[in-house]
């Protein structure tokens, strides 16, 4: 069975309902698009100063890589990741946004409960 979609909306409708509410992959501050990839202070520069900000170092997996005189594998432990989350409130009846970095870029964008 072939399905056609005869309107735009129905197409954005089912687009919509499979998205999850989440996380996001664009911040707007004023004027402004803040993206996953974005540096730090061009957040600082676009959004201003955040409503609160976390730092944690995030545990990371051991990686194996070749030996450089021999070809015995070489495991790397790093203890963990530096990892900034910056907390911005958009305003009444909008969702609370969280930015996440890492190696001071945005790796992440997330949204939180709507603001009453």
């Amino acid at each position: 069975m072939k399905i056609q979609l005869h309107t735009p909306l129905l197409a954005l409708a089912l687009f919509a309902f499979h998205t999850g509410p989440a996380s996001a992959e664009v911040l707007q501050c004023k004027n402004h698009f803040i993206n996953v990839g974005d540096l730090r202070a061009s957040v600082m520069e676009k959004c201003g100063e955040p409503v609160a900000k976390d730092s944690f170092c995030k545990p990371t997996e051991p990686q194996t890589v070749p030996g450089n005189t021999t070809n015995t594998p070489v495991v790397v432990v790093t203890p963990c990741e530096n990892v900034d989350e910056w907390t911005y409130n958009p305003g009444y009846g909008q969702f609370m946004t969280t930015v996440q970095f890492k190696a001071g870029k945005i790796s992440a964008i997330k949204y939180g409960d709507r603001v009453k």
